[in-house]
C-alpha cells in the first residue's frame, strides 16, 4: 500500500522529473481516503538535492520504505500511515515553508533534517506540540526542559567527536587533532564541546579546526597547514562526498594521518568513493554499516529485494529505524485508547526505555538523563575500513 504525498516542490520541474525518475518512489498515489481506516498523517522535510543529499537520500528513501512496509504489515494497529515528503535542498526558508505546510495539513509528527532548519524550528515545534525527529544530532537539541518536542535518537554530534577524541588519547597521547568541518551549523555544532571536553578533562592533545568549504574540489590548502603543524589525526564532521575527497587528497599528499570519521560522513559511499583512500578510516558511526548483517537489516533488505534494489547504506536503515521507533510510540498511544495528537505521542516517546533495533544500533532511550539532556544513545559502536568495508573496532566506546 502507497500512502505518500508529495507537494510541489521548489525545484523546477526538470530537477525534480529527474528526481523522480532517479528515486522510484516520488509522487504519491496515496489518496487519504484509501481504505476505512483514518490514515496517521506525518511530514519528512528531506535534503535529496541539496549539500548534504548524498546521505540525505538513502536515508529519506528509508524513512518512506519503513512506511510502505508497515502499510503493508497492516499500518499502525489497522491505521495506514500518511506521510507527506519534500526535497527541501538543504534550505532553512523552504524547510519552514514546508513545516507551514505540513501542519496545515494535520500532521501528528515530523521526521527533520539538518541542524539549522531544526535549530530555527524549535520555538514553532514547542508551540505546535509536534513531535519532531530530526536527523540533526545536534547537542542543542537535546535538553529536554527546553526542547521537549525535538528528539535525538542516537549519539549527539559532540558526544560523538568527545569519543574521537578519547580514543585518539588513549591510542596517542600528546597528538595533536585537526576536526574538519562542514560550513554549517551542522559542522560546527560539536567543535567547540570538543575544545571544551579536552580541557575539562585534561586531555594532552592539540586542537585545531578548518572549514570544508561547500563545493570544494580538494583540500590541499589545509593539508598543507596540517602538515606544517604537525597534526597526526583528522577528525571529520561532514558528510560523505567531501570526505572522501579529503581522503583521496591525503593519500595524494603521502600524509601519515588517521582519519576519524563522525556519523555522516562514515558510510559505504565514503568507502566507495575514496577507494583504496579509505582504508584504515575509523568512524565513530551508531548505525551498524550494511556489511555488519544484522538481524535489524533483514526487514529492509526483503522490502527493497521486492523493488528489485540492494541495500546499500547504513543511512537507510537508520532512517527506517527511526520511522520505526515513532511507529511504536504512536501504536503505544492507540493502544493505550488515547487519540493519536503530538503531546500524546510526545509522552510515549519520552519514556521508551531500550528500544531494540536488532543490532543496527544500541538499545535506544528517550527518558532524560540525570543531566537533563535526551540522546537515544550516549555511546557508540567504532568501525575501520578493512578490506575495501567497515568492520567492527569497538561494539561500544563512551564519552
Amino acid at each position: 500500500m502507497h500512502l505518500f504525498t508529495r507537494r510541489r516542490a521548489a525545484t523546477p520541474v526538470a530537477v525534480l522529473a529527474a528526481l523522480a525518475l532517479a528515486l522510484g518512489a516520488c509522487g504519491g498515489d496515496g489518496d487519504p481516503a484509501a481504505g476505512d481506516a483514518e490514515p496517521i498523517v506525518i511530514g519528512n522535510i528531506a535534503d535529496l538535492s541539496g549539500p548534504t543529499g548524498d546521505v540525505g537520500t538513502p536515508y529519506s528513501e528509508g524513512v518512506r520504505g519503513y512506511v510502505e512496509w508497515r502499510n503493508a504489515q497492516g499500518g499502525i494497529a489497522g491505521r495506514p500511515i500518511e506521510l507527506l515528503w519534500e526535497d527541501y535542498q538543504y534550505d532553512v526558508a523552504v524547510a519552514e515553508r514546508l513545516y507551514s505546510d505540513y501542519v496545515g495539513r494535520g500532521v501528528v509528527a515530523i521526521q527533520g533534517w539538518g541542524t539549522a532548519d531544526t535549530e530555527a524550528l524549535r520555538s514553532r515545534v514547542n508551540a505546535d506540540e509536534i513531535p519532531f525527529m530530526s536527523a540533526s544530532y545536534s547537542e542543542e537539541l537535546t535538553h529536554a526542559e527546553n526542547t521537549p518536542y525535538n528528539f535525538v535518537v542516537a549519539t549527539s554530534y559532540s558526544d560523538q567527536l568527545r569519543i574521537a577524541l578519547r580514543w585518539i588519547h588513549e591510542q596517542d597521547p600528546g597528538a595533536e587533532v585537526a576536526v574538519f568541518h562542514h560550513d554549517s551549523p551542522f559542522g560546527t555544532s560539536p567543535v567547540a564541546d570538543g575544545e571544551a571536553y579536552i580541557e575539562q578533562n585534561g586531555l594532552d592533545l592539540g586542537y585545531q579546526v578548518y572549514v570544508m568549504p561547500g563545493g570544494a574540489t580538494d583540500f590541499v590548502g589545509e593539508l598543507r597547514r596540517v602538515q606544517d603543524s604537525g597534526v597526526g589525526y583528522i577528525i571529520v564532521q561532514n558528510v560523505e562526498s567531501p570526505a572522501a575527497v579529503l581522503a583521496r587528497d591525503i593519500a595524494d599528499q603521502g600524509l601519515d594521518v588517521q582519519m576519524i570519521l563522525l556519523n555522516w560522513a562514515g558510510g559505504e559511499l565514503f568507502v566507495d568513493l575514496a577507494g583504496d583512500a579509505a582504508e584504515g578510516a575509523v568512524a565513530v558511526q551508531p548505525w551498524a554499516p550494511v556489511a555488519h548483517q544484522s538481524a535489524g537489516q533483514e526487514d529492509a533488505r526483503g522490502y527493497l529485494e521486492e523493488q528489485g534494489e540492494d541495500l546499500r547504506s547504513l543511512h537507510y536503515t537508520q532512517g527506517w529505524w527511526k520511522m520505526a521507533l515513532l511507529a511504536d510510540a504512536i501504536e503505544a498511544v492507540i493502544d493505550a485508547g488515547d487519540e493519536v495528537t503530538g503531546p500524546a505521542i510526545k509522552d510515549a516517546l519520552s519514556v521508551i526505555e531500550n528500544f531494540d533495533t536488532q543490532g543496527v544500533s544500541l538499545p535506544m532511550t528517550l527518558t532524560p538523563r540525570d543531566d537533563g539532556r535526551r540522546t537515544g544513545m550516549v555511546c557508540s559502536p567504532m568501525w575501520v575500513v578493512s578490506g575495501g568495508e567497515w568492520t567492527s573496532l569497538a561494539d561500544e566506546f563512551c564519552p
